[in-house]
């Protein structure tokens, strides 16, 4: 069974070829925002060596909502330094909306993350990106990246191979250059289309898969990922599976879920749901959380030193 109401996706390309621009538009387009809230560009990027270095090197995760549909939007570090991260983080995503400049065209660090995502069995979006630079070449491009899809062996995608010109510096999405438009709604209706919502299991017993770890000077360790079945709440206790089969008990003090740019406490979450979790001190990425009174760990991440080749 797959969930309607949300979709998970990933935003991933090689370095500067605009992917933090592009959300920035998403969330302007979502109508959440006065401008006031949105001030800048790289609204993601809100560590302090990204805004220096004009690069994401932490996913982030935010949520907007779109014609009823919660889309949970996960935007990547591009930069092959951080490719661990990349490979991370599509294990929360059913699609990815990948980003490839229309003069520049696929990189390494394109085929790096969307051989990853090909393998995570995501569904791809291809967007074509920058067409106002004046030495864009969108169409040649989008040839280039459709030759890639086939050395990846990505055949079976080719019949159907959604993708969309954009400029996420003048904030519009078409399927027509000569018709640019003047929003990127055209890219945010192919994601409700194109990328199928969560598959889940609503009455298997809990599992949910720790991808991602963030800090707070109040509640401490805080694990972040995603529901692949059943459901957490405050004050559950559950069983983490960890490295090495060790089994540990904890119990879950609080329970996010994310909206808009920032994380809500709920009394539940369900299965394809992005989490934030507070009180299990001893977490760690890759590990499980699962049903205490029926234990399952899934397939344990990449390991945090692996990098890009």
């Amino acid at each position: 069974m797959r969930r309607q109401d949300v979709r998970n996706v990933a935003i991933i390309a090689h370095v500067d070829h605009g992917k933090t621009t592009m959300v920035d538009c998403m969330l302007r387009q979502s109508g959440r925002y006065r401008d006031t809230q949105l001030v800048g560009e790289q609204i993601l990027d809100s560590n302090d060596l990204e805004r220096e270095r004009g690069i994401t090197i932490l996913a982030k995760n935010i949520a907007i909502p779109f014609k009823g549909v919660k889309i949970n939007l996960i935007d990547t570090p591009g930069h092959a330094d951080f490719g661990g991260e990349v490979e991370r983080v599509l294990r929360m995503a059913d699609g990815a909306l990948v980003l490839v400049d229309a003069a520049e065209g696929p990189m390494p660090q394109t085929r790096f993350v969307l051989s990853k995502a090909l393998e995570c069995g995501l569904q791809p979006i291809v967007v074509i990106n920058k067409v106002d630079r004046p030495d864009a070449r969108p169409h040649e491009v989008l040839d280039e990246v459709f030759d890639l899809f086939l050395q990846l062996g990505a055949d079976d995608l080719l019949a159907d191979f959604p993708h969309i010109y954009a400029s996420s510096k003048q904030g519009f999405a078409t399927h027509d250059l000569d018709h640019p438009g003047d929003s990127v709604e055209p890219l945010m209706d192919m994601i409700l289309e194109k990328i199928p919502g969560p598959e889940i299991d609503a009455e298997a017993p809990l599992q949910l898969l720790v991808t991602t770890l963030d800090w707070s000077d109040y509640v401490g360790r805080i694990a972040i990922g995603r529901i692949y079945s059943g459901e957490v709440r405050p004050g559950l206790d559950v069983a983490l599976m960890q490295k090495n089969d060790v089994v540990t008990s904890s119990r879950i003090v609080s329970c996010m879920v994310f909206e808009d740019l920032g994380r809500v406490e709920v009394q539940s979450a369900a299965a394809g749901d992005i989490v934030a979790l507070v009180g299990l001190e001893k977490i760690e990425i890759g590990d499980t959380v699962s049903d205490k009174a029926a234990p399952r760990a899934m397939p344990r991440l990449v390991s945090m030193s692996r990098r890009s080749k």
